[in-house]
């Protein structure tokens, strides 16, 4: 089964040497190959300002590069983001653009209780963390805290899930051939559409 697939490459840096950038192309093609219908968002190339209120995040209308990512999602079925972890979470500039996409009339009731739902219901999503450390130190130290805000206070408030996970560690110390391994993954995942 086809499935329409917006994918956000959440690394900020545009250098096209950084694995992030390796793993959502991996996932990309991936998905394209399966069949699947593949919008791609890099925040690398994304030029939007910072929410700094309230009042802007809730009555300014979206910046124009802010709308077409919402239309984009609006599209998809299934949302996949790919981001590095920079000091325990997401890298700022990802949150900042969460932030900017996820507004009141967009991804929840205006003035209504989120408990009963947001407006993103039937999409679920895949969340690809890369981390210099170990996954399982994140796993079990640190307790995934980040990504579990991510997809408990972000996605699952707008009505999106369910949300997998995949986290790829170490990526200092995996090696080419390691590296290569998990693009094979991250692309069979990605013919599957989950």
């Amino acid at each position: 089964m086809s499935h329409r697939i917006t994918l956000i490459d959440g690394h900020p840096d545009p250098d096209p040497a950084r694995f992030g950038h390796a793993v959502a192309d991996a996932y990309a093609s991936g998905a394209e190959q399966g069949g699947h219908q593949v919008r791609r968002i890099r925040l690398a190339d994304l030029a939007f300002p910072v929410l700094r209120s309230r009042h802007d995040w809730e009555m300014d209308a979206p910046p124009p590069t802010v709308a077409a990512v919402q239309a984009d999602l609006l599209w998809a079925q299934h949302l996949v983001i790919v981001h590095p972890l920079w000091l325990g979470a997401e890298p700022a500039l990802l949150k900042a653009l969460l932030e900017q996409i996820f507004r009141p009339g967009f991804a929840f009731p205006v003035g209504q209780p989120t408990l009963q739902g947001g407006l993103l219901k039937g999409r679920t999503a895949r969340v690809v963390v890369t981390m210099g450390m170990p996954a399982f130190v994140y796993r079990t130290f640190y307790l995934s805290h980040s990504l579990k805000s991510l997809k408990r206070n972000i996605l699952a408030f707008v009505g999106i899930g369910p949300t997998r996970e995949t986290l790829i560690g170490n990526i200092e110390g995996i090696g080419p051939g390691g590296r290569r391994g998990w693009l094979d993954r991250i692309r069979r995942l990605g013919a599957r559409g989950v």
